[in-house]
């Protein structure tokens, strides 16, 4: 299977992650996430993300197997990260930077140039992100303090000038947010590489069965969930499978105009409908084979059972849920950075 997909592809090892019982670390990833909501403050997600990486690095997990999980969200972090710094206001304080940005003939130029150098060099480079990240930075360098600016010519090279206030308050609550969906990702991450599909499906019907008494078909859902986590990476293996063949009978998915890469998108949808239904099809008869009936009842070879690691886990997340509530009612006192930030200033 390609390195490159984490989400959803298991990673064996044997470190404690894997020892607990896959219901207690269902348990625990909704646990953090609903932590991670809980905690009002950047103090307490410092700690939080502290807590992760301490948890992470005893889990001997590969680092790049869990980062690989950010790479769908790395437009969306600093979108965010942008939106919380530049509109975040904050009117009893000065700000903390003052970003004069401007716009005209000679930044739109080297912007479109950087533009294009990336679309060349994206095809010859591994990590497109971290290139994509560095053309966004440059562009925003070219708009930044413009040093066309100092030059009176006749005619205007700069014909749109504007500024941006970064504020303590801004600085504060885009770093909290970007902590938050970070962690929310990893944890997420964690959990598909420490747990094999099967076990994740046998979790879930176990903390759903409740839901058995209002007749609501626990099994079958904790069943489509698991195939759900199981075939995203087979899926991705199998779509570029199709483009690497296209591409060797000349069909280019990165060049082109709006057209053509529509009609390349339509041939790349249709044989992936087809590898769909025929993943689908075996699928169904290797159940079928094993006497899969659906709402019949099932038995298990490994019956889930709780060791003693698993009740210390419990132990454990029961008692940093304790600290965030206090910290929340301020009987545990927290710091605030955006003091501190003024008082850096």
């Amino acid at each position: 299977m390609n390195n490159n997909i984490s989400f959803g592809q298991y990673y064996p090892g044997n470190s404690w992650i894997y020892k607990i019982d896959p219901r207690i670390k269902i348990l625990l990833t909704i646990s953090y996430i609903i932590l991670l909501f809980l905690i009002p403050d950047l103090f307490g997600m410092l700690i939080a993300l502290g807590l992760f990486f301490v948890l992470f690095l005893t889990t001997r997990i590969p680092v790049f197997k869990v980062l690989n999980g950010l790479k769908g969200i790395v437009f969306l972090l600093m979108f965010t990260l942008i939106l919380q710094l530049i509109y975040t206001v904050d009117e009893t304080t000065t700000p903390l930077a003052v970003v004069n940005m401007s716009l005209g003939l000679f930044p739109i130029l080297l912007m479109t140039a950087s533009i294009v150098i990336y679309f060349f060099l994206k095809k010859f480079i591994k990590f497109k992100t971290t290139l994509f990240l560095i053309v966004l930075f440059i562009c925003f360098i070219f708009m930044w303090d413009n040093p066309f600016n100092q030059f009176n010519w006749n005619f205007s090279l700069n014909f749109l000038s504007w500024k941006w206030n970064i504020y303590s308050v801004g600085v504060t609550k885009a770093s909290f947010i970007f902590i938050r969906i970070i962690l929310m990702i990893l944890i997420t991450s964690i959990l598909t590489l420490s747990t094999m599909s099967t076990d994740i499906n046998n979790g879930l019907e176990w903390l759903l069965s409740p839901l058995k008494l209002i007749h609501i078909p626990v099994s079958i859902f904790a069943m489509l969930i698991s195939l759900t986590l199981r075939f995203i990476p087979t899926l991705i293996l199998e779509t570029r499978k199709i483009m690497n063949a296209q591409a060797s009978r000349g069909v280019d998915y990165k060049s082109g105009n709006l057209y053509s890469k529509a009609r390349q998108i339509i041939s790349l949808l249709i044989p992936m409908f087809v590898v769909s239904f025929k993943r689908a099809d075996e699928l169904s008869n290797a159940m079928e084979a094993r006497g899969y009936i659906v709402g019949g009842k099932r038995t298990k070879l490994d019956e889930l059972k709780f060791h003693l690691i698993d009740f210390v886990a419990i132990t454990f997340t029961i008692i940093i849920l304790v600290v965030i509530i206090l910290s929340i009612t301020k009987v545990i006192p927290t710091i605030d950075f955006t003091v501190m930030l003024e008082g850096v200033k």
